[in-house]
């Protein structure tokens, strides 16, 4: 009997982003990305083995929540 794969709950291909084309898309640097990857706080990600994938939906909505008044005073949603 053939091994089967894993297959993730389907998304959009045109919604996947590398981790490089995520922080272009947040117009991060690659490894700031990859230290809120590893650290936490950064946008939700999709992990298959080695493989990192984000979704843009995921992105937008980690970037609205990067909303701040002042330096000290971040918004609440």
């Amino acid at each position: 009997m053939a091994k089967r794969k894993f297959k993730p709950k389907r998304i959009n291909p045109a919604e996947w982003l590398t981790p490089h084309e995520a922080a272009a898309y947040l117009e991060l640097s690659y490894s700031t990305l990859a230290h809120y990857r590893s650290q936490g706080g950064g946008p939700i990600l999709y992990k298959y083995g080695w493989r990192v994938a984000y979704a843009e939906p995921g992105l937008i909505a980690w970037q609205h929540g990067q909303r701040w008044s002042s330096t000290s005073n971040k918004l609440k949603d």
